[in-house]
């Protein structure tokens, strides 16, 4: 499926002027968006078409998987502002071809300066806005970190995976009719959180096909080409930053930012009836809930009951609502708190967690707490695939749409309000309704927890699929219902993508499902005693399915937004 998003707009002359090589089939102002395409070599599925079009281009000559992905992410920055990032984080899961998985962390950190109690008022009571809008609700940004610690599996020099982005910066681009809109509703916010003058603000109201040229942030570009991580952590760029916390009254400094590291972890591994699931570790609480959830239904004919039946969309409703409940209790950074991972996903522990589950009635989040152990919606993603079977799977945030609507000044890119992952205060609620404790406490240098859940599915330790969405609290069993539609339900790509959602996630105790959710469904749900809310679009899924019978891969994007699939 394609759509032509502009039509009669000139090709920039940079771009025009050199039309023998391969950079040049970049056309930023005359793009379309791919929702489905079968390919032979290599695929990317990203949220912006001119951003999966970088990433198909890198592969084209010559780059993996890896490099592809690097290049896509800095293509985002610049195209997708709303979540596209270097001024957030988020974490990189790969499979190479030599069987080595990987995963990187490059979430965000807390300030030395930040503190349990730095978003409560005098009595105690937590500052809403304090962690959501403007410069306190930042974290110390890890994205640049985290490309720099995937290119040592790379093959391509990082000059030539930036690029792409710095002449998109610099030269621009026609923004989608999405972009504008976002851009027009958030006219306000930018005014009032910017100390200096940001391009995403004009007179006029934003329309599709304007151009978005920005000139600050592909000097900052620049300086990471030319200085490597040193041109964002350390240097002028790093000055721009603390001089706007200044500003701003915010609190991360030049040492906050010198001292942040990416790091690697080894990746969440476990079966599932026969197929590998690659997921992220902690600090992602994905990856342990993803197994505990796909733990709890393996014994379950959901296959036989069928896709979107009363009794499929219970049972995963029923194990959405226990797999969230242990989140709330036991999970946060691993380097700050312990965490008793095997035990929350023993199979014996899965077991007795569906002890009080009864087939077709309501369960209930007061009587279903955490089990007893002995002892952010603005996101993005995009999957790759290559031609030797590399998988990449990554996932990225600024946490609201935006981030904290806040540009540093001379450096021309949006800082996140991650701190608002953090328990602001144990058993309140974050900005996606999502309650913690203890573990997930405010403490300087501390990894707030995530949703986030880039995955891969190996069989016979090769890649089968690779996917992940954005969407904060609802990123989890939006690829758990993904996977459930793939392997048990067997629908192709884009309808396991496409098809209508639902959402449990503890508390509040309500199914949240799309729009166009089945209306028979919703009323055999609501017989059964639940209470459903209809609600906008849930994520925005990118899946990539390597065929190898058909010798294909077939790459879908989500139909949500300006998804796009590119390969060759």
């Amino acid at each position: 499926m394609r759509f032509l998003i502009l039509l009669g707009m000139t090709v920039c002359t940079m771009y025009a002027a050199c039309a023998q090589q391969p950079v040049d089939e970049l056309h930023p102002y005359n793009y379309t968006i791919d929702k489905d395409i079968k390919v032979l070599h290599g695929a990317v599925v990203s949220a912006h078409p001119l951003a999966s079009r970088v990433g198909a281009i890198i592969l084209q000559q010559g780059g993996n998987a890896v490099d592809a992905a690097i290049a896509t992410q800095l293509a985002l920055a610049v195209v997708y502002p709303g979540a596209g990032n270097i001024g957030g984080g988020g974490f990189l899961v790969a499979h190479l071809k030599n069987g080595r998985n990987i995963a990187i962390d490059y979430r965000e950190t807390a300030p030395a300066k930040a503190g349990r109690d730095m978003y409560l008022d005098a009595l105690g009571n937590p500052i809403t806005q304090l962690s959501l809008d403007g410069h306190l609700a930042a974290g110390i940004p890890g994205t640049v970190a985290g490309l720099f610690a995937a290119m040592k599996y790379a093959k391509l020099p990082f000059t030539k995976l930036i690029d792409p982005a710095i002449r998109l910066a610099d030269k621009g681009f026609a923004i989608t009719e999405a972009e504008a809109n976002g851009l027009n509703t958030y006219k306000a916010e930018f005014e009032k959180l910017n100390t200096a003058k940001t391009v995403f603000i004009k007179e006029q109201p934003w329309k599709a096909g304007d151009t978005l040229i920005q000139k600050e942030l592909a000097h900052t570009l620049t300086l990471i080409r030319n200085k490597g991580a040193a041109g964002f952590y350390q240097g002028e760029t790093a000055a721009n930053i603390v001089a706007e916390m200044q500003r701003g009254h915010g609190i991360i400094t030049l040492e906050d930012l010198k001292n942040y590291k990416a790091c690697e972890r080894i990746a969440v591994a476990f079966n599932y009836k026969g197929y590998t699931i690659l997921t992220m570790p902690l600090p992602s609480s994905g990856g342990i809930c993803l197994q505990q959830m796909m733990g709890m239904v393996e014994n379950y004919p959901l296959a036989q009951w069928g896709f979107h039946s009363p009794q499929a969309i219970q049972l995963m409703v029923e194990v959405e609502r226990r797999a969230y409940a242990d989140r709330a209790q036991f999970l946060g950074d691993p380097d700050f708190v312990k965490v008793p991972v095997a035990k929350l996903t023993d199979k014996k522990y899965l077991t007795t967690r569906m002890l009080d589950y009864v087939p077709m009635k309501a369960g209930s989040s007061d009587k279903t707490k955490a089990g007893t152990l002995p002892e952010s919606e603005e996101t993005t993603h995009l999957s790759i695939i290559d031609a030797d079977g590399n998988a990449v799977s990554v996932t990225t945030t600024l946490n609201g749409h935006y981030g904290s609507r806040t540009v540093v000044g001379k450096s021309g890119f949006l800082l996140n309000n991650e701190m608002d992952d953090f328990s602001v205060k144990p058993g309140v609620p974050n900005m996606y309704g999502l309650v913690g404790t203890e573990a997930n406490a405010i403490t300087p240098g501390k990894r707030m927890l995530s949703s986030m859940t880039p995955t891969i599915v190996l069989q016979q330790q090769q890649p089968l699929y690779s996917l992940g969405t954005p969407g904060g609290s609802t990123i989890i069993t939006s690829v758990f219902q993904t996977l459930m539609n793939t392997l048990e339900f067997g629908l192709s790509p884009a309808d396991a993508i496409n098809q209508s959602k639902f959402h449990h996630q503890w508390l509040p105790d309500e199914i949240a499902v799309e729009k166009d959710f089945p209306d028979s469904t919703v009323q055999s749900l609501q017989s059964m005693g639940y209470k459903v809310v209809k609600r906008g679009p849930v994520g925005r899924t990118e899946i990539i399915k390597r065929a190898p019978a058909l010798r294909f891969l077939d790459a879908s994007g989500d139909k949500r937004g300006d998804d796009s699939a590119a390969g060759y």
